[in-house]
């Protein structure tokens, strides 16, 4: 299994999205509510960009009159014929047994940019050389890594 930082967490929040390109595959990573998730950006109906779609929840009814609206933001719509899929299991709303979109693990793990202290030298005129001073200097955040099996 290969992994990929695609993102820090500041760049997707919470109910956003980006699009990536990853190992050759173009995967859309979603942030629900603090969660993160990542499904190939390619619908399997007619191979449409499915996470460029709207992003909505679900109506239900009990009975003739009645619905629910749930699951807020957990659902992506296809933009070209309106096939609906679950952001978190890939699995389409109509035929969650048979259709679904690949879905892809997403971890978000500590990462660390560090500029490792280094002495230069300058040689100004006169011939004198002067040492600069240089300081360690690391960015510690968190990066939205996606796990593609290789």
């Amino acid at each position: 299994m290969a992994k990929y930082p695609v993102a820090t967490v500041d760049e997707i929040p919470p109910g956003q999205r980006k699009i990536v390109e990853v190992a050759g595959r173009s995967i859309g990573i979603f942030n629900i509510g603090g969660e993160f998730f990542a499904l190939r950006n390619r619908c399997p109906h007619q191979g449409g960009p499915l996470c460029l779609g709207q992003v909505s929840g679900l109506v239900v009814s009990a009975a003739p009159g009645q619905y629910d609206y749930s699951r807020q933001g957990e659902i992506v719509r296809c933009p070209w014929h309106g096939w609906e899929f679950d952001i978190k299991t890939g699995r389409s709303y109509i035929d969650p047994a048979k259709v679904r979109v690949r879905r892809y693990e997403v971890t978000v793990e500590r990462s660390e940019i560090s500029d490792a202290a280094q002495k230069e030298s300058a040689s100004p005129p006169g011939g004198e050389s002067y040492v600069a001073e240089t300081y360690p200097v690391s960015v510690e955040q968190q990066s939205v890594v996606v796990e593609i099996p290789t």
